[in-house]
């Protein structure tokens, strides 16, 4: 949780900036996250500073996640947001170049949130300060704390013991809060793991944040649709 922790004091520097550029302070950070929004959910839920939270497993949807905003905005005077960085490739597009470790590159998601959101309140008539905090390495560069460097000791151990049971290819981590072997062709091909959008991490963090739930809007949209068809085919007859 090191990581959590890290990206907790980012938080909370923006909601200081946000908090001393009252009225219509807004404070953006963009965290690691380039395929889930772990971190970004767990940092929001530590926090419990944030008004939206935006991860890659879950659309964007403007019309709903700025008005949100301004209704934030006018309620305390200040709002904080957090993004992932693999956040609205729905939006942005997906990007077709690599970095120099083979990655494939992101669009910049939190300048262009920022600069919507500046967009929005302009078109309301309303000045807003916002604030964009992009702490990159530091949140993945402090040293381990005391949680974390024991969880590497136990999984250190694992590995040492596996390889000299004579196992290989494999490497280990906690299942079920128990340290096991897991054969990497396997773990490869599970990999990006990402975050359910509807499962109960991501409910807590729209309970937390009371922002609008994009998953749930484009269920009803299909629910609609069926729906609609549904009468259509019934109307058209046999």
């Amino acid at each position: 949780m090191t990581a959590v922790s890290e990206a907790t004091r980012a938080i909370e520097a923006a909601r200081t900036e946000a908090e001393s550029n009252r009225p219509n302070g807004i404070g953006v950070v963009k965290l690691m996250g380039r395929s889930a929004g772990f971190l970004a959910a767990f940092a929001t839920l530590a926090s419990q500073d944030v008004d939206l939270c935006l991860v890659p497993e879950v659309p964007i949807v403007l019309e709903d996640a700025l008005p949100h905003l301004e209704r934030v905005v006018d309620k305390k005077g200040h709002a904080v947001v957090v993004v992932a960085e693999g956040a609205g490739e729905e939006l942005l597009g997906a990007s077709v170049e690599v970095d120099a470790g083979g990655n494939k590159k992101l669009p910049p998601i939190g300048a262009w949130l920022t600069k919507q959101i500046k967009s929005y309140f302009k078109s309301t008539n309303r000045e807003v300060t916002v604030k964009y905090i992009d702490p990159s390495y530091m949140v993945r560069s402090v040293p381990a704390d005391a949680g974390d460097s024991y969880l590497c000791m136990l999984l250190a151990h694992a590995a040492a013991h596996g390889a000299m049971a004579g196992y290989t290819g494999f490497t280990v981590g906690l299942v079920k809060n128990k340290s096991v072997m897991i054969p990497i062709p396997e773990l490869a091909r599970t990999s990006p793991r990402s975050m359910n959008a509807r499962g109960r991490t991501w409910e807590r963090v729209v309970a937390v944040t009371n922002q609008p739930c994009a998953v749930a809007r484009k269920e009803v949209a299909w629910a609609a649709g069926q729906h609609a068809r549904t009468m259509t085919n019934q109307a058209a007859g046999p």
